[in-house]
């Protein structure tokens, strides 16, 4: 164990058949072993799904992630500090297209919206019914973006997502950067790409990998639930996120 990086998932008995491909990639991260036990006997029981690393801090998480790519973290937002919250921005920053479950302990609407800014696909409680988190699981992995349904319902908590989005619309850049449901980079590469630009293009006036606008792409259509570039711009522009390009 290296930085509370507990390795890749060794499984025991037969060998699993199915291609690598086929099945749903996931990173446990929480600094309660008894917890990460009960998760992995809990998913290894889907055979769709494949624990490929666990994690007890969040520089062991940041690590795991990078190694192992995975498609689903589970995340404790208890972890020590720098915390949970932090550990999920810095791996929505490696890997955007990467779906996080936040696990917290209660309700806390707080946490919540940090967890919103943060990048997280969905909010649960750590008494999850095992078969509702399988279910989770699965529809962040196709894409779904689950966290809205707590922001709904919880006026208050949405009401401070508006606010963040106005102050972004006033303010730019220069705001603090929120995440429902797009980054400022997001919305930035969604730009570039409404004025005719190719990936490439984009990865230059940027300033970053082609690869990572690639990444940053992936990410944009999970989370706007469509299927290429052109819907993602026009639904963009619908929503007032970015400008129609003049002639």
């Amino acid at each position: 164990m290296v930085n509370g990086y507990l390795g890749p998932d060794r499984r025991r008995g037969g060998p699993d058949r199915r291609t690598p491909d086929q099945r749903t990639k996931i990173l446990l991260v929480d600094d309660h072993a008894l917890f990460r036990v009960g998760m992995r006997q809990i998913l290894e029981r889907e055979a769709d799904f494949e624990i490929v690393a666990e994690a007890e801090d969040a520089r062991g998480a940041i690590d795991a992630a990078m190694e192992c790519s995975p498609n689903i973290v589970l995340l404790d937002l208890s972890l020590p500090s720098p915390g949970g919250i932090e550990t999920t921005q810095r791996i929505k920053r490696e890997l955007p297209s990467v779906g996080i479950i936040a696990l917290a302990v209660s309700e806390d609407e707080d946490q919540l919206f940090e967890a919103i800014k943060a990048g997280a696909a969905a909010f649960l409680l750590k008494d999850v019914n095992p078969d509702d988190l399988v279910t989770i699981i699965r529809r962040v992995y196709t894409g779904e973006y689950l966290i809205n349904d707590k922001v709904f319902a919880k006026p208050s908590v949405a009401s401070r997502v508006l606010k963040e989005f106005r102050e972004l619309a006033i303010y730019g850049q220069e705001a603090a950067p929120i995440f429902a449901p797009l980054s400022p980079r997001e919305v930035e590469i969604l730009d570039n790409i409404a004025k005719g630009m190719t990936n490439k293009q984009v990865a230059y006036a940027l300033s970053i990998s082609e690869q990572t606008v690639k990444n940053h792409m992936s990410s944009i259509l999970r989370k706007l639930s469509v299927n290429d570039r052109t819907q993602a711009v026009v639904y963009a522009m619908k929503q007032g996120w970015i400008r129609i390009p003049e002639d």
